[in-house]
């Protein structure tokens, strides 16, 4: 397949590079990064397996023209660049797949490439970019896809199989909303709790930041779940996250957090993806993740105190509030 991976951080270059690797003619939309994976390729350091890919490399869509499959692994606060960035790679057989973060993000690509060639994954994993190019793996890897607004088709499988040829767990959805819900689960409670953690226990818990106050450091998974205060509002959080998902129609088990807590423990001192941008001064992508899932909820008639306070905190840090 000729694959064009959009957004080359740590998820597009990781997974990009298993299927470079696998022999598909594979094609890296970059920035920053062009420089240095043009001449060195991408390194995956792993526990599991350590490997190096060179895919060809490109600084604007058209040098790629139109692909079989275009992976959308762009921060979801980059959302607004998709309209500039998909038409050039949009052929009569395009596919395109977000593996992005939350809510709202396949109906963003169906508005520009339509419905019908619009699909959704999610992915478990543990990964940090250390260097342009360098991508160190921690655990884990799995991809969870799903057709946007509709049941699995021929070419999901499809999909799913080519990425199971390229060395990556793969297992398709019947029902792409549910799978979002049950990741959310997790990315709420963890992501959002790695940077709010900076302003405090108490603070979460009463959705507000003193004035004056100072941000401390932010809290990796390891420290959410050794202190019993932490881990009693991560379950919390994920309960109402649970909650909220059944109350839309979706069967998202009630076990999911215990299940999840219990992979959490497994990866150490890890740092989500909310607070690798919080500490590169990056921006936040609270939408998806968090603002979305809380107005579903709402609209759902689903109280939501934690996440409606997590989000306050959020929001305020995001603004600045409580930063040296």
């Amino acid at each position: 397949m000729k694959i064009a991976v959009v957004g080359c951080g740590a998820l597009g270059s990781f997974y990009g590079a298993k299927l470079c690797r696998a022999g598909h003619e594979v094609h890296f939309l970059l920035r920053s990064d062009f420089g240095a994976v043009r001449r060195e390729g991408v390194h995956i350091e792993s526990a599991e397996e350590s490997f190096h890919a060179q895919p060809r490399c490109a600084r604007i869509p058209g040098e790629i023209g139109p692909a079989d499959l275009v992976l959308v692994c762009l921060k979801t606060t980059a959302n607004f660049a998709l309209p500039q960035l998909l038409p050039a790679l949009n052929g009569p057989q395009t596919t395109f797949l977000t593996l992005q973060n939350g809510l709202g993000n396949e109906a963003a690509i169906a508005a520009i490439a339509g419905a019908e060639k619009t699909m959704g994954g999610l992915c478990f994993v543990c990964l940090n970019r250390v260097a342009p190019g360098r991508i160190r793996h921690i655990a884990h890897g799995a991809v969870v896809m799903g057709e946007h607004g509709r049941r699995p088709q021929a070419r999901t499988h499809h999909i799913a199989q080519t990425l199971v040829g390229a060395g990556v767990s793969c297992r398709v959805a019947e029902n792409l909303e549910q799978a979002h819900w049950e990741k959310l689960v997790w990315n709420i409670a963890f992501n959002g709790l790695g940077v709010a953690g900076a302003a405090g226990l108490e603070a979460v818990r009463q959705g507000r930041i003193k004035p004056g106050a100072r941000l401390g450091a932010c809290l990796t998974t390891d420290l959410l779940l050794s202190d019993a205060g932490w881990e009693q509002l991560a379950r919390e959080l994920m309960m109402e996250t649970i909650a909220a998902a059944r109350a839309l129609g979706l069967d998202v088990p009630e076990a999911t957090a215990e299940r999840q807590v219990e992979r959490t423990r497994q990866m150490g001192a890890y740092k989500a993806s909310t607070l690798i941008d919080f500490e590169r001064g990056q921006e936040l992508e609270l939408e998806g993740l968090f603002l979305e899932p809380l107005r579903q909820a709402r609209q759902a008639g689903v109280p939501c105190p934690r996440l409606t306070a997590l989000c306050e905190v959020l929001t305020r840090i995001a603004a600045g509030a409580g930063r040296k």
